[in-house]
């Protein structure tokens, strides 16, 4: 393994795909202005999940706290953002808690339980339903972002709910927002077969059904509903952003349709899932302590950090950079892994 010692970057130019480790909150705000065409990500949703990784966005004690901590993540990633590009953001909606502080299992949907939950927001009583997206599009506008359009992600294959007193819930939302009033939207890439056989401008309610994934995310969307997100909004050799990067999704549809990607992931676990599947053959098997990390040997490096406060060291390969807290991101240290794809061409991954 290559160590490459760092003085204090202030900046990481992106030049090729790149997957970087970390809370996004303290990563993004490396990241160049303008650097990216589009976004597509889908951030944890509040109080469904403990995914046992600390700091981590999706278990603030409160509904505000949640929704501040991502209007702030949004709005560094609209400085990211190209004045054309366009932001695909996927939220899902959950219920209040009933000040349990906790969630049994599901036996339809075994996944669901969980040791803690946030108590019910004020204002909110028990079995409301939260209606996080709408808040936080609401919240995003605010800040300053075009609302463009709400999709309808419309799941056929729905996970069953244990649930007879109200319908059981088959949809998401995906945002589309804009840093402007101008933006670069190819319609042409995504025109959808109408009833009689012509195309057609593609509609706001998309069927795709949910698929398993073979890592160790629960979580993940399906390669469908990432598609058509980055063929409307950038042209081969762009750069696709997921601050949210979770094993990889992104990264795979963008590399099979030719851009470039740049991921942020706070879970280990996730980012050896994701090394893996976007580059098997570099990135070795999953740090299971067998074969090669990511970049063993390798001492070249495809982005550049340039000088200025922040990390005092980058190790290729499963290394670790320590940054100083900031006001932004609260108090203490939070740990950053930058991965670069090697720059040599290798096989398209089929759907």
């Amino acid at each position: 393994m290559t160590h490459l010692h760092v003085s204090a970057p202030k900046r990481i130019e992106l030049i090729d795909s790149t997957l970087l480790e970390g809370d996004v909150r303290v990563i993004l705000p490396l990241l160049p202005s303008n650097s990216v065409q589009c976004v597509v990500t889908s951030p944890p949703y509040w109080g469904l999940r403990d995914y046992g990784i600390e700091g981590q966005i999706g278990l603030e004690p409160s509904m505000a706290a949640f929704l501040r901590d991502l209007t702030g993540v949004f709005s560094e990633v609209r400085r990211v953002l190209k004045p054309d590009g366009i932001l695909w953001l996927n939220i899902g909606d959950g219920f209040t808690s009933g000040n349990r502080g906790w969630r049994a299992p599901d036996k339809k949907n075994p996944n669901r339980a969980m040791a803690t939950r946030p108590d019910n927001p004020p204002g909110l009583k028990d079995k409301d339903l939260l209606g996080i997206p709408w808040r936080l599009a609401f919240a995003l506008q605010d800040d300053g972002w075009y609302l463009r359009s709400d999709v309808v992600w419309n799941k056929p294959n729905a996970m069953p709910e244990s649930v007879k007193d109200r319908p059981t819930r088959s949809h998401e939302y995906l945002f589309m927002f804009t840093k402007t009033g101008h933006y670069s939207y190819h319609h042409e890439s995504v025109k959808e077969q109408a009833e009689n056989g012509a195309l057609r401008n593609k509609r706001s309610v998309w069927n795709i059904n949910t698929c398993s994934s073979l890592s160790s995310h629960i979580a993940s969307f399906p390669p469908a509903l990432v598609e058509p997100c980055i063929l409307a909004s950038s042209r081969e050799g762009d750069f696709i952003l997921d601050p949210f990067f979770g094993s990889g999704t992104v990264g795979l549809v963008a590399q099979q349709l030719k851009r470039k990607y740049a991921g942020i992931e706070l879970n280990p676990s996730y980012v050896a899932d994701a090394m893996h599947a976007l580059n098997p053959t570099s990135f070795g098997s999953k740090h299971n302590g067998k074969g090669k990390g990511a970049n063993d040997n390798h001492h070249e490096s495809n982005f550049t950090l340039n000088e200025s406060a922040g990390v005092s060291r980058v190790l290729f390969g499963g290394g670790k950079a320590t940054l100083p807290s900031s006001s932004a991101v609260g108090d203490g240290e939070r740990r950053a892994v930058a991965y670069a794809r090697p720059a040599t061409p290798r096989k398209r991954i089929a759907k």
